[in-house]
This record gives structure tokens, C-alpha cells and sequence, in this order.
């Protein structure tokens, strides 16, 4: 059964694969996608052990399984189902930090909206203008000034409030996301440094490491308020980005109310809509 899993899944990959991507020739084609033939030379095997695999009829290495995903470009979330179907450990590797295609259309397209991207690590990569606009994100020159839950549990915005109830929401992902990036990447002395540190300066952040509280919401409200002092009321979404293990937080406004009025002003003054690419200590 996984065999035969393993090959729809690839079988699946190479045909959504488009080969102008890939640097190949398009042509005339009668199938979609990759040629077996294509795949193979990119894999370095021959296409008849291509077709085995995706009929299930043979069983492919940990080694055959990264070729494949490489010559397949696949994202992270791919590259591990890959692997668990074939009965193996991803590759522990580093954190990917790369701004994908995905989450850069979703920058590009909701300029309106503030919104900013983030790694496993919980570390802030890039960022629209809509988001810098709401001010309220102080640097204090720390390594970690750009990490949210290290800005949530050790040294928080001061322009960003929430209820109780939110902030426990809040915190709830956060630690859920960080133990999963600790599980899939064991291998990343940044991303384990940062749990050690964490776990050492806040109380609260080493409690719910031992006892993580269940996450039954991927959303929460906040206050956001600039160093003038004025404040908007906002509602963050965090929405999955798998392809290259990244999400993206979209901070939106109740409809026709107040703070939606607001927000717009706020956003109408931030200029030409632009990416800010994010780096440790500030943008980049």
C-alpha cells in the first residue's frame, strides 16, 4: 500500500512539474508535466525505474527519494510526505528562511492589508509596508528583535496589547509551532538556542514547554498603537504557507467599523506599496 502511495504521490509531482521551470524545452507534449524520461536524466536513473516506482512496483532508497525531490524542486511540505510514504526521516536540515513565490504574491497581492511572513522559527522574513505603517514594532537591538515569540514571551512590543484570553490563544501557537519546528528540524543550533533561551528568561514560555496548552484557534485581537498613541484594533489570521514551511499573519479590521476606517487612513499614508525583507537585526 505505501508503495503504491509513494508512486501516485510522485506520479502526482511530476505532472504538476511544468518543464519551462526546470530550464527544459516545452514543445509539443502529449503529456502533462514531466516526461519519465525527463525526470529520470534530472534524477540521474532511467525512466523505466521511474515508471516501477510510480506503479508501486519497486522501492526507492532515502537517496533515490531526496534525488527525486530535487530534481522535482518540490517545497518542504512535499519533500516530507515523499519521505513518509517511503518510510524514512526527512532530512533535519536548517530552518528554510527563503521568501517563496507563494508567500511574495501574497506580499504583493493585499497591499491594503498589513501582513508580514515568518519562518518555522517564528522569525518575521518579510513584511508589506501596510504592516511597517502600524508603527508599533520597536527595535531594541537584540538578536532575537524580529523573532515573535521571543518578543512575545521575553521582550514584548510595547505598542501590541491583548486581552487575556487572546494572549492565551497567542501563545498557544506559538508554542505549538515552535516545538513542531524543533521536531522537524533538530538539527538547526538557532532555532535550538532560541528554545534554550526561552525556556531560561520566561517562566511562562518554559511552563507551557513542559505543557503546551491545546491550540483550538489560529486567531486572536490585539491593540496596535504607534509612538504617537494612536491605536487600532485588529484581528490576526495565520495562514499556512507548506510548499516552503513558511505563514503568513494578516491583520484585518471588523468591517464598516471604526478601526477599519482607521487602518485604511493608516495604510493610505504608507506610500507605494513594497516587500520589506526582514533580517535579524531590521529590515533589509
Amino acid at each position: 500500500m505505501e508503495r503504491l502511495e509513494f508512486g501516485a504521490a510522485l506520479r502526482q509531482l511530476r505532472e504538476a512539474t511544468a518543464p519551462a521551470t526546470l530550464g527544459l524545452p516545452i514543445g509539443r507534449r502529449r503529456t502533462q508535466g514531466l516526461r519519465r524520461e525527463e525526470l529520470g536524466v534530472l534524477a540521474g536513473m532511467s525512466a523505466d525505474y521511474v515508471r516501477r516506482l510510480e506503479q508501486g512496483r519497486s522501492h526507492p532508497s532515502a537517496g533515490v527519494v531526496n534525488a527525486l525531490a530535487r530534481a522535482l524542486r518540490v517545497g518542504r511540505a512535499d519533500y516530507e510526505r515523499l519521505c513518509a510514504l517511503a518510510g524514512y526521516a526527512a532530512a533535519d536540515g536548517q530552518v528554510p528562511t527563503d521568501l517563496g513565490p507563494g508567500a511574495t504574491r501574497l506580499l504583493e497581492r493585499f497591499t491594503d492589508t498589513p501582513m508580514f511572513v515568518s519562518d518555522a522559527a517564528m522569525n518575521v522574513v518579510a513584511m508589506n509596508s501596510a504592516f511597517l505603517a502600524l508603527g508599533h514594532w520597536e527595535l531594541t537591538g537584540g538578536p532575537w528583535d524580529w523573532n515573535i515569540a521571543w518578543r512575545t514571551f521575553c521582550d514584548p512590543v510595547g505598542g501590541f496589547k491583548q486581552s487575556t484570553a487572546d494572549a492565551t490563544d497567542h501563545e498557544a501557537i506559538l508554542v505549538a509551532r515552535l516545538r513542531s519546528a524543533v521536531l522537524r528540524y533538530p538539527a538547526d543550533t538557532s532555532l535550538a538556542a532560541l528554545v534554550d533561551e526561552m525556556r531560561t528568561r520566561s517562566r511562562l514560555f518554559d511552563t507551557l514547554w513542559r505543557t503546551p496548552r491545546p491550540v483550538t484557534v489560529y486567531e486572536s485581537t490585539g491593540v496596535f498603537t504607534d509612538p504617537d498613541g494612536d491605536s487600532v484594533t485588529l484581528a490576526g489570521n495565520l495562514l499556512a504557507i507548506p510548499g516552503d514551511d513558511l505563514a503568513a499573519l494578516m491583520l484585518t479590521a471588523a468591517p464598516g467599523s471604526p478601526d477599519a476606517a482607521h487602518l485604511a487612513e493608516i495604510v493610505s499614508g504608507a506610500g507605494e506599496p513594497t516587500i520589506i525583507k526582514v533580517g535579524r537585526s531590521g529590515p533589509g
